[in-house]
């Protein structure tokens, strides 16, 4: 299994634990990331607002990019998946023309050869549970997660297109093929709020706080979610955003590729998670007492 691995601005710098963790568990799995060579920003759901065009033009540039290493392009980054995936749906859908007009400047060419997937459809769709309930170490017996999808990854429906968007299932999947417990909880298909950081700190806090209290009272020992954005935010506002909410319960948030590692066999700080700022120690406790 191989993929041209497109990290995005994300795992390069806020969220390099990201990119640790997801190098580690796909060398682990036998899943070879060749990273692709001069990708540049997906333009992170904003630059279509300014110039839709050129969102079009510089994620088909980054497929273009894949396409001539011979590989699907992979990505662990919701928004960027939405980004490319828009792209592709642009491209495929009339405006090929107009944007190998642009590429040709480069001396690149879009040809729609490449797949745009994620690491979650990866090991649901191309791995597969069975194959990773066999790589499992430390089954996470008794650890009880909090699924939290956001929204990018699910929708628009049209562009991302794995499941369900009402009633989606695959993180439930992967945490019990970890021999983890997944607890059901309000706030998994809401916005973590993270584009609006700018524009509506107030709201963004808020929410970040009433998912966290949603994860605790659901029983949760963490919250995993597929999405660097998501994680990040849930993460790093969550001491400000509990106060607001008036929680006093810290709630990790992990990466999915933290979770898979763990369950691999790899210690926390092997994964990056000393890098998180919420329930540093209270991860380790519960690993340690596995």
């Amino acid at each position: 299994m191989k993929y041209a691995f497109f990290p995005g601005c994300v795992l390069e710098g806020a969220a390099k634990e990201n990119y640790v963790a997801t190098t580690t568990i796909a060398k682990e799995l036998g899943i070879e990331l060749v990273e692709i060579d001069g990708w540049t920003c997906c333009g992170g759901s904003h630059l279509q607002d300014v110039d839709e065009l050129g969102a079009t033009a510089v994620n088909a540039r980054n497929i273009a990019l894949a396409e001539k290493m011979g590989m699907p392009l992979l990505t662990v980054c919701s928004t960027c998946t939405l980004m490319l995936r828009k792209a592709k749906a642009n491209l495929d859908n009339g405006q090929l023309e107009q944007i190998n007009k642009i590429l040709s400047t480069g001396g690149i060419r879009y040809n729609g050869t490449s797949d745009i997937t994620h690491l979650l459809w990866v090991l649901i769709r191309d791995y597969g549970l069975d194959r990773l309930k066999e790589r499992v170490k430390r089954p996470l017996t008794g650890l009880n997660v909090a699924a939290y999808y956001g929204c990018h990854i699910l929708r628009p429906p049209g562009i991302m297109n794995l499941e369900d968007h009402a009633n989606p299932k695959s993180l439930e999947k992967i945490i019990y093929a970890l021999g983890a417990t997944s607890v059901d909880f309000g706030a998994k298909l809401k916005c973590c709020g993270f584009h609006a950081t700018y524009t509506a700190s107030e709201d963004m806090i808020r929410i970040t706080g009433e998912t966290a209290k949603s994860a605790v009272a659901s029983g949760a020992n963490c919250i995993v979610t597929p999405c660097p954005l998501c994680q990040m935010s849930l993460d790093m506002n969550q001491p400000e955003g509990q106060a607001v909410v008036g929680c006093n319960q810290e709630m990790p948030v992990l990466h999915l590729s933290q979770l898979v590692g763990l369950a691999l066999g790899f210690s926390p700080d092997q994964l990056g998670m000393n890098m998180h700022i919420a329930g540093r120690e209270l991860t380790k406790e519960i690993i340690a007492n596995m």
